[in-house]
């Protein structure tokens, strides 16, 4: 069977192209692919080829597909898994396999190491060892682009999971966020701190005082448009949204606003920069925890941390890469409860052929998730422009997406995938 797929073969290097994919083997699974959300991981993996730690050596004879934030239906399935998957299922992917015997060692993953698997395919062949680490995950739901989203939605769960406590004089760890206590998520209003702030508001385990920072007005008023402070005061969460920008938006002015200005229990960075990772360690209280969310492509990244407060305050740093298939269980539980809605985190759709341009410049392009469509050709397109844009296609999504608040949704996919040109 023949795909189109955008594969990497170096630095800079990925490249859109149809090729013969390889007859199944009897522990493998074929899939057609629907849409997959492109992740700044990505863009990390292209600009670093084989310097990324999920990216094989050998990428120049044998490209891999990039994408791991994807949802579609089960073509065939091999004769080994044909118990539990059926032709037909709607279906995701846990990317983090950490399986031993990775081509790529514990880090080896879907949409970075493989030639075969990864979210910007037509069509993929799904590998024995996803199903074994039962990291292949059936979804019930109506749409395919709530299914892309709850891998980025597990990341979330996941960082919320390994973040931890102690209590004095004793070793255990008590795992999650200080429950009804003070957090601080700075950087905290792109894709995956919206996406944070709905999870925090909605789950079981809820800080009783929240404060969200960024630069940029425009990000920080979208955000309290889709999350109110009144709310967040429904949901038993104190939610106050700062630009640190503005004169006197300091340390210490948000350190004020923890309970008591003692500091926070839970800091949550949501970018690589420095000062910005070192005004989180500023602005812990005792015990608290720095959960550096985001990862940076420099291998030798580091930032100062105070160590007196290591040793006399208790406080700690986590950091995860992903999460694992419980996580994602849990985000497609909560989406499929109507508790949290990763809708808001789309703000641009696009067509297979405008995965590799949009890739290369995550970085330059503003707003949050940039939703693809593999059966699709079509630019990349701001949801806020689509009223700007030539054609009846464009102007019927915009009616569609004005309906529902501004946001993409399950009638504006379907109109999409029923009128859109194919690739």
């Amino acid at each position: 069977m023949k795909t189109k797929a955008v594969r990497l073969y170096g630095e800079k290097d990925l490249r859109l192209e149809e090729f013969e994919l390889p007859a199944i083997g009897n522990d493998e699974i074929l899939a057609r692919v629907v849409s997959d959300s492109l992740c700044m991981s990505s863009y990390k993996a292209a600009v670093q080829g084989t310097n990324h730690k999920r990216i094989p050596e050998n990428i120049a004879e044998k490209p891999v597909m990039i994408g791991h934030e994807f949802c579609g239906e089960l073509v065939e399935v091999g004769a080994k898994w044909a118990d539990r998957f059926s032709v037909g299922q709607k279906f995701t992917v846990q990317p983090a396999l950490n399986y031993e015997g990775a081509p790529v060692g514990l880090l080896s993953a879907p949409g970075y190491s493989y030639e075969y698997i990864g979210g910007n395919s037509q069509y993929i062949i799904i590998p024995n060892e996803v199903m074994e680490k039962e990291c292949l995950l059936t979804f019930e739901g109506d749409t395919f682009y709530h299914g892309s989203l709850s891998e980025p939605m597990s990341c979330i769960v996941g960082g919320f999971n390994a973040t931890y406590h102690t209590t004095p004089g004793s070793y255990v760890h008590e795992m999650g966020i200080r429950d009804g206590g003070s957090l601080a998520m700075l950087a905290g209003v792109g894709p995956m701190g919206l996406g944070a702030i709905d999870y925090l508001l909605h789950s079981d385990r809820r800080p009783a005082t929240m404060v969200v920072t960024d630069i940029d007005p425009d990000r920080l008023a979208r955000a309290s448009t889709i999350f109110s402070v009144e709310h967040a005061k429904e949901c038993g969460v104190e939610l106050t949204y700062v630009n640190t920008s503005e004169e006197d938006h300091n340390t210490a002015y948000l350190k004020s606003l923890s309970k008591e200005g003692k500091g926070f229990d839970d800091v949550l960075v949501m970018v690589p920069i420095r000062p910005v990772i070192e005004q989180g360690g500023e602005l812990l209280g005792f015990d608290g925890c720095l959960n550096f969310f985001a990862g940076p492509t420099d291998q030798t990244y580091m930032a100062e941390f105070n160590f007196y407060n290591v040793h006399y305050a208790a406080q700690h740093v986590v950091g995860v890469s992903g999460g694992n298939a419980d996580d994602m269980k849990e985000s497609l539980e909560l989406i499929a409860q109507n508790r949290i809605n990763p809708s808001l985190m789309i703000t641009h759709i696009g067509g297979l052929d405008a995965v590799v341009e949009t890739t290369l410049n995550l970085p330059n392009i503003s707003g949050s998730k940039k939703l693809i469509y593999n059966e699709l050709s079509l630019p990349l397109v701001a949801l806020v422009d689509l009223n700007d844009q030539e054609g009846g296609l464009y102007q019927g999504l915009a009616e569609i997406v004005e309906k529902h608040n501004g946001l993409w949704n399950p009638e504006a996919e379907k109109y999409l995938l029923a009128n859109a040109p194919r690739i």
